[in-house]
């Protein structure tokens, strides 16, 4: 302890012997020898001191692949074994268990049982590393595995070790792409990965940029639509004078244009729903009357958001149709390709998207059927050129000097609305690297073939009924238990008491482990499974097994079963 309190009153650094730092504690200066010996020592630990900060603070810096002896650097030692078996029990159990199939998709207990068994509290002292280790494996346990390839719920799903690599490295860098100074490799690199994207969908110029998410891409476009039509004046002035700005999109689209139109000040009023198909289309016909209306009444069409993959039926809207009628208009046409979009990764199916090279903006999640980690997710902007900064900018001179000394158009933290921005494109940039374009599209493929096998056996299956022929990789189905197949499917009994039947499948599925997969009412139509193939590493094998499953779960189901689940207009 003495010989710790030395080091901490001098401030002696490690490397000094801890012989001299005894000798020096040993000595009590009471007569001039003792006092020469202390005077001696104390000269000779400063000095090594010294040397010791010179060569570790002031000496010259080399490049961070020319540091050498890592393993004897002091400053990793205090958390180094921490690190070390933290992510022994990442890869192990968020890598090598949650991907194997024989991993329950999740442990589920219910909110007061989760935190009997989870310490959640958060205290004044610090927990021990054995504590951490054990509340990491516990994180690991009870959360839900989208990995698993038994995991269907939601748009993303599945592991890619490339992009967990690039998803690790970003993190250990803690950079924010906002300007090439602090972040050139990954500045370059998003530009290089967004001219790839925006080549892949047709736009041979313009701009664009990695955001927080699709809802965030969508809003994008709709700001940039009201400045191109209203120019800087908008900016300055907001709303306030001006008409009526009407939005429009598919009654089948995503929630994320009415919170924009909320979030921008244009009311969720001034969303027009166009009708669609029985397959989830929009109709150009009904978004041509719904524009003429408006024009009637006083108002100013400005945006089109087109969907290609909508949430639900994966519809992909008409888009030259609906670009035909924009330029006619002098309308914006964006594409909600969040979902969808990746389907121009494969030359069988990138016809989904015909036409989309017209339109003026697009969103594109690559962490949903391209199977980056989230999030990962792309505007893109077809010309206008420089319209991102000048709608966006705001010239902050602590970030943006004007008087850097190298080019400034690689800032591009001023053109977009945030400050701060996570670096996603290094793991989307490490996966192209490690696949190449024909990698993805094997994949694309690959999912693409499991839904279209999944509904053939459905078809083929007793008890199991397709809502809409599948035109993404979502499959829309109802399971009819033997309770209910000698019912008549044409009344509106039958419907409310199949509306039932999919929670009650659900909550046995999580409650079990097997399988995750949603559900939702639609339109008048009852409860029904809505699966999503975007696990590259799911087979047919898998498919068989999830109707295999789902019979298991949902045979012995009786009435009495089914009227313990409230309607949705019950209170």
């Amino acid at each position: 302890m003495s010989v710790l309190l030395c080091r901490l009153l001098l401030n002696v650094p490690s490397a000094v012997p801890q012989r001299v730092c005894s000798q020096l504690l040993s000595l009590r200066v009471k007569n001039t020898v003792n006092l020469v010996k202390y005077t001696v020592l104390t000269r000779q630990i400063m000095t090594q001191s010294q040397r010791i900060i010179n060569d570790s603070v002031y000496s010259k810096p080399v490049g961070i692949g020319d540091v050498e002896n890592v393993e004897m650097m002091p400053e990793l030692s205090i958390d180094k074994q921490f690190l070390k078996d933290a992510m022994k029990i990442v890869f192990t159990e968020g890598v090598v268990k949650a991907g194997d199939r024989k991993t329950k998709v999740v442990e589920y207990l219910e909110p007061d049982e989760l935190r009997d068994v989870f310490d959640f509290k958060i205290r004044d002292e610090a927990e021990t590393s054995e504590t951490l280790l054990k509340l990491l494996k516990d994180t690991y346990k009870y959360s839900v595995l989208p990995a698993n390839p038994r995991f269907y719920n939601q748009l993303f799903s599945g592991q890619d070790v490339y992009g967990l690599v690039g998803q690790w490295a970003t993190d250990s860098f803690n950079s924010s792409a906002y300007t090439y100074e602090v972040a050139p490799v990954f500045v370059l690199m998003e530009h290089e990965v967004i001219k790839r994207l925006r080549e892949t969908i047709g736009y041979t110029n313009g701009d664009g940029v990695f955001c927080p998410g699709g809802s965030i891409a969508n809003m994008y476009g709709i700001n940039l639509a009201r400045f191109k039509k209203y120019g800087s004046e908008i900016k300055s002035k907001g709303l306030y004078g001006l008409p009526r700005l009407i939005i429009y999109t598919s009654e089948h689209s995503h929630y994320s244009v009415k919170k924009g139109a909320a979030f921008m000040g244009f009311g969720t009023d001034s969303v027009y729903l166009v009708k669609c198909d029985e397959r989830g289309r929009m109709i150009p016909e009904d978004l041509e009357r719904q524009i003429e209306l408006a024009k009637s009444q006083g108002h100013v069409p400005f945006f089109v958001n087109a969907t290609s993959g909508t949430t639900v039926f994966g519809a992909f809207d008409p888009l030259n149709k609906l670009a035909d009628i924009c330029e006619q208009h002098d309308m914006w046409l964006h594409v909600d390709a969040c979902w969808g979009g990746s389907s121009v990764m494969s030359r069988k199916w990138r016809h989904l998207l015909d036409g989309v090279e017209r339109s003026n903006s697009l969103a594109w999640c690559q962490h949903k059927m391209m199977g980056v980690p989230l999030q990962c997710s792309a505007f893109l902007l077809r010309d206008n050129v420089g319209l991102m900064h000048n709608a966006h900018c705001a010239g902050a001179t602590y970030l943006f000097q004007q008087d850097k000394f190298y080019d400034m158009s690689y800032d591009t933290g001023d053109k977009v609305i945030q400050c701060g921005r996570k670096v996603d494109a290094f793991k989307l940039w490490l996966m192209f690297k490690a696949k190449g374009n024909l990698g993805f599209e094997e994949e694309i493929n690959i999912k693409f073939a499991n839904s279209r096998h999944f509904a053939e056996k459905i078809k083929e299956s007793d008890g199991f009924k397709l809502v809409v022929e599948p035109t993404c990789t979502n499959v829309c189905f109802w399971y009819i238990p033997p309770c209910l197949r000698s019912m008549n499917t044409n009344t509106d009994e039958f419907n409310a008491w199949l509306g039932k039947v999919a929670p009650v499948i659900k909550e046995r599925m999580v409650k079990q482990g097997t399988l995750m997969i949603g559900y939702q009412p639609l339109f008048g139509k009852p409860n029904f499974f809505r699966h999503i193939f975007s696990n590259a590493k799911t087979t047919f094998q898998d498919v068989e097994y999830i109707l295999d499953e789902i019979d298991r779960l949902g045979n012995d189901l009786t009435l009495s079963d089914l009227s313990k689940v409230k309607s949705p207009n019950e209170e």
